[in-house]
């Protein structure tokens, strides 16, 4: 639509211009067509004085129409020039996305070259295949399986129910069958509830109400790196979000979490005051003065105040400890500072706990995911290092025995490389279609 409106503004000046020849054309046919007499001198001066005046008239409505005209074209000019400006921004915006998005798919693409790769063996297998031979084809399929960290159960559910199909005659020919396969994998990655579960479950934001959101996960696996991007996606939606600093064992966790709440436009919770009115520093270990007093779970208790007497937070996003998750003294703080948001902020709080799994870490994912989920419930997962090496099959692995959607994919360490989750487009990048 921009671009028509742009043609047809910039063929304005033309119109303009011949509206200005017409006019000084009709002057000069005024001119021709002035009363003239021969019977006496004073008729003949007389015509001749009326036709000079009849010609300057129409000369001066030809150049008032020609200026008029004149201007007008200058003005459809300009807004020629600023409505191909215009289209020209919008054209090179939609460029930009548009390369952003293909980016982002190439950099999935990429980061699953090992699973890919090792999945590529499938083809193989598959190359000699015959129905007498299938049960021997799908032990080897398993192993293929195995070896791409799918795990065990799941695994073994990709074979058993392809050999079901097999014997009923569902499937008779290799290429039928890594079809199904690629079928199977993505209603295990939809498992989580599809496109629809994928999305962050905030509420009504437009209620007035705040919504609370939890990060969880283990150290390194890119937590705060995460909230930045997640608030600059929610900020560049229009919501107000605030974070809580509530990784009080990493050095220099809190002004790390500062430095992103300023490239966003994001509010950050101040650390509470102690009772002589200073803020408490709590240091790398968690100790210092007033430390049990300003623990994590009492970190996010103030956080949570904060956020609710300000009018302008619609989301509060909560930063915790990173944490190995066999650690049960650790894993009882995580809990405990769950409860504290719920507290805080009432049933159904926090609307969102979101793991934070490194996606090279492979099968380790699963215990991780596992000992999370039974301790704080997780609602999400955020996969990170995808353009790395990215070892995908776990993440099938760990969305079948969970039934936890994957909400975001961190495709690289700049601000917008947070993508929504597309299950089919990563089936797509770990066993494309032939």
């Amino acid at each position: 639509m921009a671009f028509l409106r742009a043609a047809r503004a910039a063929s304005a000046p033309s119109a303009a211009a011949e509206r200005s020849r017409y006019a000084r054309a009709r002057g000069a046919r005024c001119a021709a067509r002035a009363p003239k007499s021969t019977t006496t001198a004073e008729a003949s001066a007389a015509s001749a004085g009326k036709a000079s005046a009849g010609g300057a008239a129409a000369g001066a409505r030809a150049a008032g129409g020609g200026a008029a005209a004149g201007g007008r074209g200058r003005g459809a000019g300009r807004g020629a020039g600023a409505a191909a400006r215009a289209g020209g921004v919008l054209s090179k915006l939609g460029r930009v996305l548009q390369e952003k998005v293909q980016a982002d798919a190439a950099r999935v693409f990429a980061g699953t070259e090992r699973t890919r790769e090792r999945l590529s063996i499938v083809d193989e297998i598959l190359g000699y295949w015959s129905l007498e031979d299938a049960e021997d084809t799908l032990e080897e399929l398993e192993e293929a399986l195995l070896a791409c960290d799918f795990g065990p159960e799941t695994s073994g559910k990709l074979t058993e129910g392809l050999m079901e199909r097999v014997r009923s005659g569902q499937i008779e020919r290799g290429a039928d069958l890594r079809s199904a396969l690629r079928t199977d994998i993505l209603a295990m990655l939809q498992k989580g509830g599809g496109s629809a579960a994928a999305q962050l479950d905030l509420g009504d934001l437009e209620s007035g109400e705040t919504a609370a959101v939890l990060v969880v996960g283990v150290n390194g696996g890119g937590k705060t790196t995460s909230i930045g991007k997640l608030t600059n996606q929610l900020r560049g939606q229009g919501a107000g979000v605030m974070l809580a600093a509530g990784d009080t064992f990493r050095a220099a966790a809190y002004e790390q979490l500062q430095t992103w709440a300023e490239r966003t436009g994001a509010k950050l919770s101040e650390w509470p005051e102690s009772s002589a009115g200073d803020a408490v520093q709590v240091n790398a270990q968690g100790g210092g003065e007033g430390a049990a007093m300003h623990s994590p779970p009492a970190i996010m208790a103030d956080a949570c105040a904060r956020a609710k007497d300000d009018p302008d937070t619609n989301v509060l996003i909560c930063d915790s400890s990173g944490r190995l998750h066999n650690n049960w003294e650790l894993m009882e703080e995580l809990a405990a500072c769950k409860e504290a948001i719920t507290g805080a902020m009432g049933p159904g709080a926090p609307q969102e706990v979101l793991l934070v799994l490194d996606g090279t870490t492979g099968m380790n994912m699963l215990a991780q995911a596992r000992e999370f989920n039974e301790t704080v419930g997780i609602t999400g997962l955020v996969l990170t290092k995808v353009d790395g090496t990215a070892r995908g099959g776990a993440v099938v692995g760990v969305v079948d025995a969970l039934g936890v959607p994957v909400k975001f994919l961190g495709v690289g360490e700049g601000i917008e490389d947070l993508q929504p989750f597309d299950p089919e487009k990563f089936v797509d990048a770990l066993l494309p279609a032939v």
